[in-house]
């Protein structure tokens, strides 16, 4: 479950997106909007199962999921105002990002 969760919801939509587009045709906009609507869903059920069994740091969890939800908010917002050009390229930055990341941590 935690595998799905990283790539089709809360991990960005790194592979929902692009599938979106060009298996199903759908435009940027609104593949970026699915993609998000995705997150709340998937992160319900792989909290559910992670629960079980580990120690969950529940003021951890308050402060990441306000900071989720004003950072959603923001973000659609925004995404009503940039083009599909800019999507594409902040989409493509921010995949970036983790990759460097994820190379040296």
């Amino acid at each position: 479950m935690g595998l799905a969760n990283g790539l089709f919801g809360a991990g960005g939509g790194a592979l929902l997106i692009p599938a979106l587009q060009k298996f199903m045709g759908i435009q940027t906009h609104k593949s970026h909007a699915t993609a998000l609507a995705v997150i709340l869903p998937l992160s319900v059920v792989s909290a559910g199962v992670y629960i079980w069994g580990i120690e969950v740091d529940w003021k951890i969890v308050l402060l990441v999921s306000g900071g989720g939800v004003c950072g959603g908010i923001i973000g659609a917002r925004l995404l009503r105002k940039l083009s599909a050009w800019w999507l594409h390229v902040l989409f493509a930055l921010v995949l970036a990002v983790g990759a460097v990341r994820m190379l040296f941590a």
